[in-house]
C-alpha cells in the first residue's frame, strides 16, 4: 500500500504505524497501547510469522498484551493492506508485512520450513503472458515452490 504525504515539495511515503493509526481512526476504532506495541513489534521483526510467534516477541516488550489482541490486530492489519496473510503448507497462517516493493515469491523446504523470498523477472513475464493469452487480466499471483533447501539436503547426506 503507498500512502504518499508532501513535505516540502518532497513526497514521503507514511510509515506503518502511521498508516495503521490513520486505518483505525477512520474506522471508528480506538488506538491503543496494545495495538501500536503489535504493530511496532511486527513491522521492526519484518518475518513470515504465527499469531504464536509475534505473541511471543510481543510479550518480551508487554507481557499484559492477550494472545487474542495479537490476533485481531494482525487482521486489523490485513484490512488495513499493511500485512498479508499466507500458507506454506504447514496448516499454520503466518503474516507478512506488506511494503510497496513487496512482491515476490516463496521457495519453501519441506523439511525445516525455511522460506526464501525470490523475484525473478522471467517468471513475472511468462506470468502476463500466460493470463493474456487466456484473455485473463492479472491482478494479483502467488507463488509457492516447494522443495528441500541446501542446508537439510547436506545434513541429510
Amino acid at each position: 500500500m503507498k500512502v504518499k504525504s508532501h513535505k516540502q515539495g518532497i513526497q514521503v511515503a507514511k510509515s506503518p504505524t502511521k498508516t495503521f493509526a490513520d486505518f483505525i481512526r477512520k474506522s471508528g476504532l480506538k488506538s491503543t497501547p496494545q495495538r501500536n506495541a503489535i504493530v511496532r513489534v511486527f513491522f521492526k521483526l519484518d518475518q513470515h510469522l504465527t499469531t504464536e510467534e509475534l505473541y511471543n516477541n510481543v510479550c518480551q516488550e508487554d507481557d499484559s498484551i492477550g494472545q487474542a489482541t495479537v490476533y485481531r490486530t494482525l487482521k486489523l492489519l490485513c484490512a488495513a493492506g499493511l500485512a498479508r496473510e499466507v500458507h506454506f503448507g504447514d496448516g499454520s497462517a503466518r503474516y507478512e508485512p506488506v511494503k510497496d516493493d513487496s512482491h515476490h515469491d516463496h521457495l519453501i523446504c519441506d523439511i525445516c520450513g525455511s522460506n526464501i523470498e525470490v523475484v525473478d523477472e522471467t517468471i513475472e513475464e511468462l506470468q502476463e503472458r500466460l493470463a493474456a493469452s487466456h484473455g485473463f487480466k492479472l491482478t494479483s499471483h502467488r507463488m509457492y515452490l516447494f522443495g528441500i533447501c541446501k542446508n537439510c539436503r547436506n545434513d541429510s547426506e
